[in-house]
């Protein structure tokens, strides 16, 4: 029992020190890693980033994730996601090839390095170079703890049998192989502990192929998994990826046990034959099937066509990849999409002044549909943002990048505001068959029109960031918040008097003049950005809203 226990407990150690070297890898170049992957690439360098980075993460799901990730927002041809999937199998077998070397004088000098560096330096890029450092040495001390668990249970009767039972047929073997991997998670620990389980002699080698073909299928299954929230066209790459696995799987798994005969006369342990095995048939496999990644991208598109909801989903216009190699120009366009995100922003709050004077249901769903259409521009902004490269920008340049960052977050946080006070309107007031007084329905009125105007007003600051502008917006903010005060305390004044219609709209009425200000603040919040770097010694430093800045 205890020596099931301590086999359990080291396969765990094995999944978890692959966790933490991905983790840690991705928190100190994440960003740089996905400016890799999402660049223009051609098949062959598509290939290998996908190699390289898949090397550094130790995870093919990850770089899953971040191919369909730019596939779905439509910001990488399908053709080059493939590519850098099929790259991303072969940097797992060479991982594969490199933890199983003799390295068992390397993973305590790796802990004793990694742990007070980490501990010391949680946060910093050496903190989480430490926290690599440890899942490395972690994964080599696991796969030692594996070999000498393993060697009691090898001499058992019964786990004899039991791993005899799979030599009968090489799918079930495959499928086994799959379940393991898809239960740990990653396709590298189960190919390592199914190279360890052979050199220890559990395993035949047909066995142990057979295992390592059908892992590299879970690994495939897993990723569909993840992507199963994007839409059709992020789905496609981890479809297409996982058709490549299982065209692999049919044409070498009927020759594994002709393999198998010819591994046993090459001078390797059984160790070295399984991971030499994974290495080639990967390399093999993935540069056989490079030239057909358009066919696939294709193939796939008939497979699962877009949706009437994908079709119609709004997406970004203007963000062209091919401008990202000219900042200024990139800019320019993501500039171009705020000002989309402006124009969404502005016909919501149409829609709320609609949904107040009317006692007719407000449209919700409209309503719901534009909020989806600022998040898929707010997220394709923020994708392609995260492209530009930083350092080329000069430092004007760096503070419109920024300025357009910023913009773009507000606006989709005025979206859900604006989402949310519509919902308080139908669940408050037109569910309910109740009325703002007429005093207070004017109040609302005129409270939402300057809303409106500063909008636009700080839309037009956004765009050409006139230093005037803002100043007046900065004005126009200290007027709103003044005039919000007057509404709130004439609003208490009509209780007082006990106005029955003020009584049974009260909370309602008073939360929409909060929320207005809230609105109000987001769209006031470029004034800021554009005074402080044109005048950083100016006036707009002793404004009254400077003090109360969102």
């Amino acid at each position: 029992m205890m020596t099931l226990l301590h086999l359990v407990s080291a396969v765990a150690l094995l999944v978890w020190g692959t966790h933490i070297v991905r983790t840690g890898v991705l928190r100190v170049y994440g960003a740089r890693l996905r400016r890799l992957l999402g660049g223009r690439l051609n098949r062959p360098l598509a290939f290998a980033a996908g190699t390289g980075v898949t090397a550094l993460v130790q995870s093919s799901n990850a770089t899953a994730l971040l191919a369909s990730g730019f596939v779905a927002d439509r910001l990488m041809p399908l053709a080059t996601a493939l590519a850098i999937l099929l790259g991303a199998d072969l940097g797992t077998a060479v991982m594969a090839r490199v933890l199983t070397l003799d390295l068992s004088w390397l993973w305590p000098l790796l802990v004793i390095v990694g742990v007070p560096l980490f501990l010391s330096r949680k946060q910093s890029r050496a903190g989480q170079l430490g926290r690599v450092a440890i899942g490395l040495g972690l994964i080599l001390l696991a796969l030692e703890l594996i070999i000498d668990a393993m060697a009691p249970i090898t001499e058992a009767r019964g786990v004899q049998v039991l791993f005899q039972s799979l030599t009968g047929d090489l799918m079930l073997d495959a499928v086994v192989g799959a379940l393991f991997a898809m239960l740990t998670w990653s396709s590298l620990a189960a190919v390592l502990l199914t190279a360890t389980l052979a050199a220890a002699g559990v395993l035949p080698l047909p066995v142990a192929l057979a295992l390592v073909v059908g892992a590299n299928v879970g690994s495939g299954l897993l990723a569909l998994m993840n992507t199963s929230l994007h839409n059709a066209a992020g789905r496609r790459v981890t479809l297409g990826n996982l058709l490549f696995k299982l065209l692999g799987l049919a044409l070498v798994l009927p020759a594994v046990p002709w393999l198998a005969d010819w591994l046993t006369t090459l001078p390797f342990d059984d160790q070295d034959r399984v991971i030499g095995f994974h290495v080639v048939y990967n390399g093999a496999r993935c540069l056989l099937l490079l030239p057909f990644t358009g066919v696939m991208a294709r193939f796939t598109t008939r497979l699962m066509p877009d949706s009437g909801s994908d079709g119609d989903a709004p997406r970004p216009r203007h963000l062209d990849p091919a401008a990202l190699d000219r900042p200024r120009l990139a800019l320019a366009n993501a500039t171009r999409e705020v000002l989309r995100m402006g124009d969404t922003v502005e016909a919501m709050l149409d829609a709320i002044l609609e949904a107040l004077r009317d006692e007719r249901p407000g449209p919700a769903r409209d309503l719901g549909r534009q909020d989806d259409e600022l998040d898929a521009l707010y997220t394709g902004i923020k994708l392609y943002l995260a492209r530009v490269s930083r350092e080329q920008l000069h430092d004007t340049d760096q503070h419109r990048w920024s300025q357009v960052m910023e913009m773009s977050i507000n606006l989709e946080q005025a979206g859900d505001q604006i989402e949310h006070m519509m919902e308080k309107v139908r669940d408050r007031k037109t569910a309910r068959r109740r009325a703002f007084s007429d005093s207070g329905l004017r109040e609302l009125i005129d409270l939402h029109g300057q809303l409106h105007d500063n909008l636009r007003l700080g839309l037009s600051v956004f765009l050409d960031g006139d230093p005037e502008s803002a100043r007046q917006l900065l004005i126009e903010k200290d007027r709103f918040r003044d005039r919000q005060r007057q509404l709130s305390h004439a609003h208490l004044e009509r209780l007082h008097r006990r106005v029955v219609q003020s009584i049974e709209t009260s909370s309602l009425h008073l939360e929409l003049i909060g929320d207005m200000k809230r609105l109000n603040s987001l769209f006031c919040a470029v004034a800021f950005s554009t005074l402080e770097f044109e005048e950083p010694d100016g006036p707009a430093f002793s404004s009254p809203s400077r003090r109360n800045r969102p």
